[in-house]
């Protein structure tokens, strides 16, 4: 994201209780992770096997994530935090059901590495959020 965007999103938060001291880079990373973590899992679902609907489903969530920190305004920091458990909670049930067929399928495989460091990134975040509150 290019430094006006960091800098516009910098300026919202700061007129939100509790958002002021995030860290634009884990925010970032997040961010990344969410997008890969999409489009992983939509790539997975295309592959017609049992993990497809937990792919879709973490596609779907993960986006919404993404979309939700690059706009800030409105958000609280317990909204912030349910959408964080949320994203973790479905990308473990999507790594769950891929990671069964992980040994004969390069997609599953990528899929649920990219769950795996999504929901990474969302800890980072949540650990953020509670070490400034």
């Amino acid at each position: 994201m290019d430094s006006m965007m960091m800098g516009a999103m910098t300026q919202s938060m700061k007129s939100m209780p509790d958002m002021a001291a995030m860290d634009m880079s884990v925010l970032q990373a997040c961010m990344d992770a969410c997008a890969a973590c999409e489009q992983a899992c939509t790539v997975c679902s295309t592959q017609m096997m049992d993990c497809s609907p937990a792919c879709m489903n973490c596609a779907d969530m993960a986006g919404t994530m993404m979309r939700s920190m690059l706009r800030m305004q409105g958000m609280t920091a317990a909204s912030m935090m349910a959408m964080l458990d949320a994203c973790i909670a479905m990308c473990q049930t999507c790594m769950d059901e891929c990671m069964q067929h992980a040994d004969h399928s390069d997609a599953c495989r990528m899929c649920a590495q990219a769950c795996k460091d999504c929901m990474d990134a969302c800890m980072a975040v949540k650990d953020m959020m509670m070490a400034s509150a």
